[in-house]
């Protein structure tokens, strides 16, 4: 049983943390681990039993503890947790609370939905000089849709008879 409580310990020991070893767990995620494993209910164990428990079970002048600390902090919270039971049966319960579970991540901002990139990518919707560069399927035109390109015909922009000289001067 301790060795499933190990592996839980373990994989939110390392959660959030890239440099963690998992051979120690912070006070954040020994939080995590109570609060996602059931230990915390709110009642019988709050989140300041598990602060109050962390400190007393750590170094003083530590940040984490080890799986050791942490078999003794469950202890305390399995006797708050489970009242009236023997030390040991108390210790089993909070285990069997922790056997397989994972640190979720609820709450956590999701990926983009395609609806709002849908809305901006729309070149049927572009106005003015953007509605230039696309082509009427929506493919882009490159560097002709960018740039003004330069007319040398040698006519003024906008004259309506050009290209006609050569053909009234034969």
């Amino acid at each position: 049983m301790a060795s499933e409580a190990e592996r839980t310990f373990q994989r939110f020991a390392v959660f959030g943390d890239s440099s963690s070893s998992g051979t120690e767990i912070n006070n954040k995620n020994f939080s995590k681990l109570c609060k996602d494993c059931g230990i915390m209910d709110g009642k019988a164990v709050t989140s300041t039993d598990v602060d109050i428990v962390f400190s007393k079970v750590k170094a003083k002048n530590a940040r984490t503890i080890n799986f050791q600390q942490f078999q003794e902090a469950m202890k305390e919270l399995g006797q708050k947790r489970f009242k009236g039971k023997s030390v040991d049966e108390a210790l089993e319960g909070v285990y069997k609370l922790m056997e397989g579970k994972d640190p979720t991540t609820s709450g956590v901002t999701k990926a983009t939905t395609v609806g709002g990139v849908d809305r901006l990518t729309d070149t049927s919707k572009y106005t003015g000089t953007h509605k230039e560069r696309f082509d009427e399927s929506g493919k882009g035109k490159g560097i002709e849709g960018r740039e003004e390109t330069k007319d040398n015909s040698g006519y003024v922009s906008g004259y309506k008879g050009a290209g006609t000289y050569d053909q009234k001067n034969k």
